[in-house]
């Protein structure tokens, strides 16, 4: 027996009692006649003494931090106690040190102290074992742990069945880059990894299962970014049979708040959730995934400056935000803010006044408000004294976005945030189809959705002004969930395919699962999928989405602990029928790779 007692759970209560502890070297205090030894495992931390045993004194001084070792000896009371932690009523007088795993003397950064965050991010993750050591990030995977918990126990309490899906399975339009595995036995052909189970759940529901959930693992192959983890992330994946939007919007309130109010201490708003369409989202907050602890609202302008002298205005859609109080702010605030909307935002520039109560409208574009646009932004804007005006003017998409940058940027520098609060919100009714960067028609979100109308839409109105049975959840700035009411309908689904140009054997062919299951009984059904990652975040307050994950990628993609991605062997890739060519460019001399069939081109 390694331990009888873990280090978080000795207390006062315990003096007199000899036991055997064991954990981690945190930190070695030599004052000479004595040493000190804070030992730290999962639990916490106990302090060690050794004094009057030369043996242990020596077996002490050969010790380094962060080496295992477990201490037997008798619990006595401290002299000087330490109210931080559970046990700083006591201490562990040594009888008895084994050194249990050995430690290298020079560490590739310090693990646990108020330095540990200085540590390059790669540094980190390619020692990502120690990394993991951290009382902070520790207690984030333990956490991610017990939501995963939660989550299961709820989805049981709604009536859910876990099933599991396939791994590997066949490519399909999820809006990212595949992940392809080339088949050893069927020569140049390639399994996909899921992008999500989106398929298979739906087959589920024709298979007659009423409710299904599985905390699914899904791969794309994405840029990462903060809140994006490259390569795989995981989802809590459901679907329901015989429902409709309403329906899947109860389950995700429930889940939402049944999580966060569990593992946090802060404000969790209560169901129901606000409801925004995306067209008033992309409008009110420039994003289709609003923060709303951010008060400042973007407001349409266009008509009031119609008649504008002021050229960067004319033909353009106006917006604007109010913000209140901004007379307090100087020059060099409002000229950062058009620096921010230039080289972050992409504008062409920012125009802002101010209200100020001895002068009036002044700064920026004061000389093209004139008195008529005054009254129109005082009376129908709410614009008032001591308030300042920024002002985005562009083509209506491009607008929107600038505007939103602006808001959310505004919102952090203004420090306007509501604190310590959760503020959901779902974003509803989201466009069907859009335009691609070619000018085709395209799905803009879930190709397997139903729209709204149905057939009567699909074949009367334009196809960018059809609505589909979409949603996302979001929470703080975050998408934290996407879902929709499917469209189990086969001559819809072939309908709905083919305005987006894919042919009715291009969709036989492409999703011939789903096309040939919906031929023998498909139940209404519908689904969405929360992402667990984001969860994480969120409730652990962390702006850092690799801060969540046990052994992440870094910013490129790479797993620097396992040093993956990484070649391999001629054997390994001609089992797959693959071959890899190096050719040196002629221009710039650098080596191009080239995957190629051994037995056929592809």
């Amino acid at each position: 027996m390694y331990r009888d007692h873990n280090c978080g759970e000795l207390n006062i209560a315990n003096v007199g009692e000899t036991v055997l502890i064991a954990g981690w070297v945190q930190k070695i205090r030599n004052l000479g006649s004595m040493y000190f030894i804070d030992l730290r495992d999962e639990f916490g931390i106990t302090q060690v003494v050794v004094s009057d045993n030369d043996e242990l004194m020596a077996k002490a001084g050969e010790l380094v931090t962060e080496c295992v070792i477990n201490v037997k000896g008798k619990v006595v009371e401290r002299s000087n106690k330490n109210a931080k932690i559970p046990t700083g009523e006591i201490e562990i007088e040594a009888e008895e040190i084994n050194v249990l795993g050995k430690c290298k003397n020079v560490l590739p950064f310090e693990v646990n102290s108020e330095k540990a965050g200085e540590a390059r991010e790669d540094l980190r993750l390619e020692y990502r074992f120690l990394d993991l050591r951290n009382d902070k990030l520790h207690k984030t995977i333990l956490l991610r742990s017990k939501v995963m918990k939660t989550l299961r126990r709820k989805m049981d309490e709604l009536g859910f069945t876990e099933i599991q899906t396939p791994i590997l399975a066949n490519s399909s339009p999820e809006g990212a880059r595949d992940f392809l595995v080339p088949s050893r036995l069927h020569a140049g052909e390639f399994y996909a990894l899921p992008q999500a189970p989106q398929q298979f759940k739906q087959l589920l529901m024709v298979s007659g299962f009423n409710k299904y959930y599985q905390i699914a693992p899904c791969f794309r192959d994405e840029d990462p970014r903060a809140d994006r983890a490259p390569g795989e992330f995981y989802q809590l994946d459901f679907e329901m049979s015989f429902a409709e939007q309403e329906d899947v919007f109860k389950v995700l309130e429930d889940i939402f708040t049944t999580v966060f109010k569990e593992h946090t201490t802060w404000k969790v708003d209560e169901a129901p959730f606000k409801r925004i369409p995306y067209r008033e989202a992309m409008e009110k907050y420039g994003i289709d995934k609003p923060d709303l602890r951010n008060p400042l609202i973007i407001q349409d302008a266009t008509k009031l400056f119609a008649n504008t002298e002021f050229n960067a205005f004319k033909g353009k859609t106006i917006k604007i935000i109010v913000v209140p109080n901004g007379v307090e702010q100087g020059r060099k605030f409002f000229d950062s803010m058009t620096d921010f909307a230039k080289e972050e935002a992409g504008a062409n520039g920012l125009a802002w006044v101010k209200i100020d109560k001895e002068n009036g409208y002044t700064g920026g574009i004061a000389k093209f408000i004139t008195d008529d646009i005054k009254q129109g932004l005082e009376k129908e804007y709410g614009v008032k004294e001591n308030d300042a005006i920024f002002f985005v003017a562009d083509e209506l998409k491009t607008a929107q976005k600038i505007a939103g940058l602006v808001r959310i940027e505004l919102g952090k520098r203004l420090d306007l945030l509501e604190k310590n609060v959760y503020r959901f919100c779902f974003i509803t009714d989201f466009p069907m189809y859009e335009l691609s960067d070619e000018g085709t028609i395209d799905f803009n979100h879930n190709p397997f959705s139903m729209p709204q109308g149905g057939r009567e839409a699909l074949e009367n109105k334009d196809p960018l002004e059809i609505l589909a049975y979409q949603y996302d959840v979001v929470c703080n700035g975050y998408e934290m969930a996407s879902g929709a009411v499917r469209n189990h309908d086969p001559e819809l689904m072939v309908k709905a395919f083919e305005i987006a140009g894919y042919t009715e054997k291009e969709v036989e062919s492409r999703f011939g699962a789903l096309y040939n299951a919906f031929q023998y009984g498909t139940p209404p059904h519908a689904g969405a999928a929360p992402g667990l990652d984001r969860m994480v975040m969120l409730i652990a307050d962390s702006d850092n989405i690799r801060e969540v994950i046990a052994f992440p990628k870094n910013k490129k993609a790479r797993d620097l602990l396992m040093r993956s991605p990484s070649k391999v062997t001629e054997k390994q890739l001609e089992d797959v029928h693959i071959k890899v060519e190096q050719r040196e460019r002629s221009v710039c001399s650098r080596k191009r790779t080239r995957v190629t069939h051994l037995k056929q081109e592809l």
